[in-house]
């Protein structure tokens, strides 16, 4: 091949044939060729520099803030139950339901400070109060909950102070629906995609979550004369967290797929059997002892999968640039002209 050549073609070692031609000239050449012509430009693949992922994999240890999701949610909505006990005159609902709430909070914060490495890690974020940081809120949140439930539960355990046992236990109820939720909140303000993009449904799942949590919990340990509201609950957290975790899946688009993947889709699907089965079973339990701590253990079980297997689904998503990638063009507006 001539220089004369080379220039006319218009980059030198041109090729004819071999380059995917754009624009009006790709127009002309498929007239040409009919429409047989095969595509000259391969089927993305979606890579980064040194193949590595475009966003950081977090780096939360999987036990440690998988369990501090479930364990305050459990938290949170036994606390709301525990105050119901009180108001109806179930004592053997509210007790429970009680020690339940002081218990999970003080091992969602040992999982929290055991993540952080060192219990001054988990001080320092109460140095200032950030509005705006689902973080630094939530912190603030555990701090002046956390206090209240011990509380309930130590004038519980002592049988005596009733009036700050009762009003312990009516502060513990207000905040339990934020501490049952805020960690939805959290997740969802990362750039993690199968979590972020979520953000308007994983509150109500989370919230749903908590509520058969501390429903079977409640099964499980209160008389079953007294569980009434614990039944109700099972069944109302159920039909929350199943519906909201299915439309949040539907509007997601691609970010939904890492949730029927891998580990998290064997997690959820577990999830979603044990948790309406064991509303199933709370509803037709009535006064048998055995078939409400059979619901019980599954509304258990089935709470603590869900949120493993979201905790799964947004970690496989991080190590994937495609779900960074393609939400992100899709979002950016469409040439004009």
């Amino acid at each position: 091949m001539s220089e004369s050549d080379v220039t006319r073609d218009g980059v030198r070692g041109a090729r004819p044939g071999r380059e995917a031609v754009t624009g009006a000239h790709a127009g002309r050449r498929r007239g040409r060729r009919g429409r047989g012509e095969q595509p000259m430009v391969p089927e993305a693949e979606f890579s980064s520099y040194y193949g590595t992922p475009v966003l950081n994999k977090p780096t939360w240890k999987p036990l440690d803030i998988a369990g501090y999701l479930y364990l305050g949610g459990l938290a949170g909505a036994s606390s709301l139950l525990a105050a119901g006990g009180r108001l109806t005159g179930r004592p053997g609902l509210a007790a429970p339901a009680t020690f339940s709430a002081a218990g999970a909070i003080s091992l969602s914060l040992a999982a929290l400070v055991h993540d952080l490495g060192r219990p001054a890690r988990f001080l320092n974020m109460l140095r200032v109060f950030k509005p705006t940081s689902p973080m630094s809120v939530g912190s603030w949140l555990l701090a002046a909950y956390a206090p209240l439930t011990l509380t309930a539960a130590a004038t519980e355990v002592a049988g005596r102070y009733r009036l700050l046992g009762s009003a312990a236990t009516a502060g513990s109820a207000v905040l339990g629906p934020a501490v049952a939720t805020y960690t939805a909140v959290l997740l969802s303000d990362t750039a993690v995609p199968s979590w972020h993009e979520g953000h308007r449904q994983l509150p109500f799942v989370f919230a749903g979550s908590a509520a058969t949590a501390a429903a079977g919990l409640a099964l499980t340990a209160a008389p079953v004369a007294e569980a009434g509201p614990a039944r109700r609950l099972a069944a109302l957290g159920a039909a929350l967290e199943l519906g909201s975790f299915q439309l949040m899946k539907r509007r997601m688009g691609l970010a939904a797929e890492p949730y029927d993947q891998g580990r998290a889709r064997l997690l959820l699907r577990a999830a979603e059997a044990l948790t309406a089965g064991g509303a199933a079973l709370a509803l037709c339990s009535g006064r048998r002892r055995r078939l409400a701590a059979a619901a019980g253990a599954a509304l258990l079980t089935g709470s603590a999968a869900l949120r493993f297997g979201v905790f799964d689904a947004g970690v496989a998503s991080a190590e994937d640039p495609k779900y960074t990638v393609v939400p992100q063009r899709d979002r950016l507006p469409a040439p004009t002209g």
